[in-house]
């Protein structure tokens, strides 16, 4: 395997090695050719696309079609972008179909459903509580865990109701929202464990990798084995707030950091980062339960985690558990997507899990994905430069339909600072697990 950086994978996949069998499979080279070049004839009907094309397409369909654009999805099975376009809008309609998407009428646009989650925001910040727009349905996609009982559900409900009818659906998880960390082998840090994400490279050429931001609460060094010699140092992180995510910064700056996943003895070449696109089929890689896949339900999610609140990530129904937090999630032609977060279930039962955007870190702590740059500007399938950045730590506030991934507790609700060796402890600090991701010492 190439991962040199932390050479201890073998736990990570021991663990996820079996579940991993499955996703695996889906895994081998057989991505799907975007048909881009289609007639002109033909510029009216809706493109065949990757899902990565359908999400650059959809973030040019945000700014052509304004206020008439009500959010968009990938429609897996037709492998065609699907935008909602607000009712009466025809000159828009006609745009986006001359654009090759498919198009669907809607009534709520997304000023309304944003204004329905500011509601939520400022009336229903309950612990337990999270928040998405589903453009499947064109409407705001709320779920309380099991924590969410009497007086906090009856909160919750009447919030909802007053935003009027066909605007928001309640869902109900019957685990608890938490971030994932565990005991166990991985990377640790005052006895937590967490999973690594994607290997990067700052500026001035220092190797690094990318984890989940909760996870630098257990501690500043990693090791790749308890107990073992720091292998990172934890240099920026962001939990709660505006993301969920952390850089930490090899110890060996002639560390290799490869810009790969090892899903068990294969691996997956990570060429770029790029955004979610709802309906998307994606994969997970966690220390806890190795390999992992679903879909993309939702972005721009809000997740009230009993530390904080925290916006701006990815609903799925990719499953996870404690000690997975930070692990990769990437698609099969290898786009980076995201870094676990947390949310609830497991990989048995099912349940919601949450991603921090790459395209999002990257820009903020200001690196670049992969080895020197070369495995392509991290951010820019969003548009964004790689290395523009806030500081990670200043934050305030379809497709694919396999659901191989719905773990319910996945993670939300753990205290970043509890360093603790069970669950909540692995959830933070970045360390990045092996198994997950592409890092650099990632080597599940």
């Amino acid at each position: 395997m190439s991962h040199k950086r932390i050479p201890k994978r073998k736990a990570a996949m021991a663990v996820g090695g079996v579940v991993a069998l499955g996703a695996a499979a889906i895994l081998l080279p057989s991505a799907n050719a975007s048909q881009d070049g289609a007639p002109d004839d033909a510029a009216a009907a809706p493109r065949t696309l990757k899902a990565g094309d359908a999400s650059d397409l959809a973030t040019r369909l945000a700014g052509m079609l304004g206020d008439a654009y009500a959010g968009a999805y990938y429609d897996g099975d037709s492998k065609r972008l699907v935008v909602n376009v607000v009712r009466g809008e025809g000159d828009m309609t006609l745009r986006a179909r001359s654009a090759g998407a498919a198009v669907r009428e809607v009534d709520n646009s997304m000023a309304e459903l944003d204004s329905g989650a500011q509601t939520l925001k400022s009336q229903a910040t309950i612990p337990g509580t999270s928040w998405a727009v589903d453009p499947r349905t064109n409407k705001i996609l709320v779920t309380a865990d099991s924590t969410v009982t009497g007086n906090k559900w009856d909160r919750l409900e009447s919030t909802v109701e007053s935003l009027g009818s066909g605007m928001a659906t309640i869902k109900k998880s019957a685990g608890t929202f938490r971030t994932f960390a565990s005991g166990g082998d991985a990377i640790f840090a005052g006895g937590a464990r967490c999973s690594l994400g994607f290997n990067v490279t700052a500026a001035d050429g220092t190797p690094a990798f990318l984890t989940a931001g909760h996870c630098a609460a257990a501690g500043d060094e990693w090791s790749d084995q308890q107990g073992g010699q720091p292998v990172a140092t934890v240099d920026q992180a962001l939990f709660p707030g505006a993301g969920d995510f952390a850089l930490l910064t090899y110890n060996d700056p002639a560390v290799e950091a490869p810009s790969e996943v090892n899903v068990g003895g294969q691996i997956v070449p990570i060429v770029q980062a790029a955004e979610a696109a709802v309906g998307q089929q994606v994969f997970r890689m966690g220390s806890t339960t190795g390999l992992a896949d679903g879909q993309v339900l939702g972005l721009n999610a809000t997740v009230n985690y009993p530390e904080g609140t925290v916006t701006g990530l990815i609903q799925t129904d990719v499953c996870a558990e404690p000690g997975d937090s930070g692990g990769s999630m990437f698609t099969q032609d290898g786009l980076a997507i995201g870094l676990t977060s947390g949310g609830s279930g497991d990989c048995t039962s099912g349940g919601e899990t949450f991603f921090q955007p790459v395209t999002t870190a990257l820009e903020a702590v200001g690196v670049t994905l992969g080895a020197g740059g070369d495995a392509g500007a991290g951010a820019q399938a969003g548009g964004q430069d790689a290395g523009a950045g806030q500081e990670a730590g200043a934050g305030d506030p379809a497709g694919g339909e396999q659901d191989s991934g719905a773990g319910e507790d996945a993670g939300a609700g753990q205290d970043a600072g509890d360093g603790q060796a069970g669950e909540g402890a692995d959830h933070d600090r970045g360390t990045g697990r092996h198994g997950h991701g592409s890092g650099p010492t990632s080597t599940h």
